[in-house]
């Protein structure tokens, strides 16, 4: 084990909590490792929506171009942020234990949800989250939401909205879920949110093996199966797309939709398996969303953006 892993991270609070849980991890597995901080394009560009950066990966193509270059050894994500395509020459080490996948709305001077009867604006930078809140609240205005969990938190509390919508997962991580917070339980989470990937060089078996040591069964079968379902239904094109695979006592439990971008239209799919017939399901699953009117949808969503 002489060989010291580079960890590429990003440099936000919430990245560097990501990297150093896998650094702890390989570390108690005998590997030396050291992180090694890159800043993204989506981290320095703030006063734009993703979407209109055009860059597919946009947290994760800088720390990909290092990982070619050779600057690091691996890289840590969280996987909702991951393409599901991955750079030629990199590939997917391991699939952590799965954190909580929900959304949460975090809310200030008492809004919380059960008090949105009323016209509010709340914000968001997820094209997944404002059509879900819209088809939910069509009545609501919703703005856009950029930067670290930490900058958008103190966004929230300098303007005039209701509130905002966070993954649980990454507030609790690094301790910032405030107690002013509802637990959307019917919002779809993003593909593999909660879930953090570590990314490797395909040629690098020394890295490869350390990586995998890490992986969890359970959580890259079900994420697997989700951005299987985000790939067959995206087709390179960023769309309000949920999913969610749980897998209990052998079994598979998915629910994936697609939303119009302004929230009217919802095509969804509930559907159980077990986990011996898994092959192919979340592109399955894709295949009868795009059969039920998600391919007259996808070109729509593709015009308006």
């Amino acid at each position: 084990m002489a060989k010291t892993i580079r960890i590429g991270t990003r440099d936000s609070e919430l990245a560097l909590w990501q990297a150093h849980t896998v650094q702890d991890q390989l570390q108690a597995l005998g590997y030396k490792t050291e992180l090694v901080s890159v800043k993204s394009t989506g981290d320095l560009i703030l006063d734009k929506p993703l979407y209109e950066l055009g860059i597919t990966g946009i947290f994760t193509k800088t720390l990909d171009v290092a990982m070619i270059n050779g600057t690091v050894d691996i890289a840590v994500h969280s996987m909702k942020d991951v393409p599901t395509q991955l750079p030629k020459g990199i590939v997917q080490g391991a699939v952590l234990p799965r954190a909580a996948q929900e959304d949460i709305f975090v809310f200030k001077d008492n809004k919380s949800t059960a008090a949105f009867d009323e016209p509010v604006t709340i914000a968001t930078g997820s094209l997944r989250r404002k059509a879900q809140w819209l088809n939910k609240y069509p009545h609501h205005n919703v703005v856009d939401l950029r930067g670290n969990v930490n900058t958008r938190l103190q966004k929230v509390a300098d303007n005039e909205w209701a509130g905002a919508i966070f993954a649980k997962a990454g507030l609790e991580r690094i301790n910032l879920k405030p107690e002013n917070h509802d637990i959307l339980d019917w919002m779809i989470p993003a593909p593999a949110q909660g879930a953090m990937v570590i990314a490797v060089m395909e040629n690098d078996t020394f890295c490869k093996e350390a990586c995998n040591q890490l992986n969890d069964v359970n959580a890259e079968l079900a994420t697997r199966i989700e951005r299987e379902f985000l790939r067959k239904l995206e087709g390179g094109c960023t769309a309000p797309i949920g999913a969610y695979a749980e897998i209990k006592e052998g079994h598979i439990y998915f629910h994936g939709a697609l939303f119009s971008l302004d929230g009217t239209q919802k095509l969804e799919i509930e559907e159980t398996i077990s986990v011996s017939e898994s092959e192919n399901f979340g592109a399955l699953c894709a295949l009868k969303i795009l059969e039920d009117g998600g391919r007259e949808l996808m070109e729509a969503i593709k015009k308006e953006l």
